[in-house]
């Protein structure tokens, strides 16, 4: 019970990672806020931490869009009256485009930014602001290997992802001295969303511990760093990958192989 009585907002919590995190955090003691724009799926996560005897409440929301972000946490502030913690989860991949494609649509660049950075500083900058006039909180952002090495046909996803730990760095300095500390976690290769077996051995083959990472595996961490365990640790970033990023990387883990790169006349 790490995080007794606490009042946490998880993002993109409709599924995967953001789920198996809102899920750890009841278990631990904490209130949930389960959001995603997957109105129907946000409510079947609510319920599921209802039915296992915790407290939540989901609540549908574009993080993109500062409208609803505001909505979000005025809803959260009225049905339980704090927040403590903060989990930056939601975040798009696609469309998935090469550098150099022509036909791509001219908005796919601005869309992955709008969701995956400014998402993450609009919901950041209104909990922040709540946090500082009450005792402090943490943040947690979610980044990407993407931020420090590269995907084939990534590129809004992985600039995205690397504004968030710079977006990390700078937010750590500015509000440590209101109490409030800011953290990044970076899953590897992780299961969300039911891979095919051959898919994920082939992707395990190359990862040191030698299989795909589980959502659950990364709810352990990021109660670790919400919790008072973490107290001294701000600005730092947590590689959870199984140590895919220790190694010289090997290209088969990539989702955009070479048969997609564009033909140039």
């Amino acid at each position: 019970m790490r995080l007794k009585e606490k009042v946490a907002i998880v993002t993109g919590a409709a599924q995967g990672i953001g789920r198996a995190i809102a899920m750890r955090f009841s278990a631990e003691g904490a209130r949930v806020v389960v959001t995603d724009i997957n109105t129907e799926g946000a409510a079947a996560v609510s319920q599921a931490i209802v039915g296992a005897g915790g407290l939540a409440a989901a609540i549908s929301a574009d993080v993109s869009d500062k409208a609803q972000v505001d909505v979000m946490f005025d809803r959260t502030l009225e049905k339980f009256g704090a927040l403590d913690i903060l989990v930056n989860n939601a975040a798009i991949v696609s469309p998935m485009r090469h550098f150099l494609d022509e036909n791509a649509d001219q908005h796919w660049w601005q869309k992955i930014i709008n969701v995956n950075l400014t998402g993450t500083y609009l919901c950041a900058h209104r909990a922040a602001h709540h946090m500082a006039r009450h005792g402090g909180g943490t943040i947690i952002n979610m980044s990407s290997g993407g931020a420090s090495r590269a995907h084939r046909g990534f590129t809004a996803y992985d600039a995205s992802k690397g504004g968030i730990e710079a977006l990390t760095r700078a937010m750590a300095l500015d509000l440590g001295p209101y109490g409030i500390r800011v953290n990044t976690l970076v899953p590897g290769a992780i299961d969300t969303s039911d891979m095919k077996p051959d898919i994920k051995k082939e992707r395990g083959d190359n990862i040191p511990l030698g299989r795909v990472g589980e959502p659950e595996e990364m709810a352990g961490p990021a109660v670790f760093l919400a919790s008072d365990d973490a107290s001294y640790i701000t600005g730092h970033v947590l590689t959870v990958d199984g140590g895919m990023l220790s190694q010289q990387r090997s290209a088969t883990v990539d989702i955009f192989p070479l048969g997609d790169f564009p033909d140039l006349p």
